[in-house]
C-alpha cells in the first residue's frame, strides 16, 4: 500500500502500480497470506465443477498416496494469484495472461498459503501507446516454507509519462 498526499494531512490509500513503478528484478513479499479452511476447498472446487472425490471425499482422500483430501490446485493458483494484486496489479488496464504454471507440492486444509514476485520484465507496449506490460513470477509457499506453486504473469499498466 502506498499513500499518497492530496492536501494537508490528507492522504489517498494507492494500490497497484504504474509502469514506472515496476523494475526488472524487484520482489515483493504480498501479504497478508490465506489459511485454506475445508469450506474454501469444498465450495470452490465443486463451484468450477471439479467432480474428482480426491477433493471433497474424506474417505477417498484417506485411501489415496496423500492420505487425505487435496485442495484444489485451481484454488491454489487463484488465492496465490489474488493475493498478487494489491501491490501489482490493482490499477491494471489488463491481464494479459499465465504462463508455466508449476505445481511443487501438495497443498492441505489448514495449510497457510504466502506469496512472493519477482518482477522479470516491463516493455511499453507496442500497440498501446501510454501502457506498458509487465510479466513477474509468482511463488506461492506455505507457512513452513515449502514452494506449492510457480507461474509467471503478464499485465497491461498505465504510464505516467508519455512520451
Amino acid at each position: 500500500m502506498t499513500l499518497r498526499r492530496v492536501q494537508h494531512n490528507e492522504y489517498v490509500e494507492e494500490h497497484g502500480g504504474d509502469y514506472e513503478d515496476f523494475e526488472a528484478g524487484m520482489v515483493i513479499r504480498h501479504w497478508p497470506g490465506r489459511t485454506i479452511t475445508e469450506t474454501d476447498n469444498t465450495w470452490l472446487t465443486l463451484l468450477t465443477m471439479n467432480q474428482h472425490p480426491l477433493h471433497f471425499d474424506r474417505h477417498y482422500g484417506a485411501g489415496s498416496e496423500y492420505g487425505r483430501v487435496l485442495v484444489n490446485s485451481g484454488i491454489t493458483l487463484c488465492l496465490v494469484g489474488g493475493m498478487t494484486v494489491q501491490a501489482l496489479s490493482a490499477r491494471a488496464v489488463a491481464n494479459l495472461g499465465w504462463d508455466k504454471v508449476r505445481l511443487k507440492d501438495p497443498v492441505y486444509v489448514g495449510d497457510t498459503l504466502y506469496a512472493t514476485s519477482r518482477i522479470l520484465d516491463k516493455r511499453l507496449s507496442n500497440s498501446r501507446p501510454g501502457q506498458g506490460i509487465i510479466t513477474v513470477e509468482t511463488t506461492g509457499t506455505k507457512s513452513t516454507g515449502e514452494a506449492v506453486i510457480v507461474f509467471e504473469r503478464s499485465f497491461m499498466v498505465r504510464c505516467r509519462e508519455t512520451d
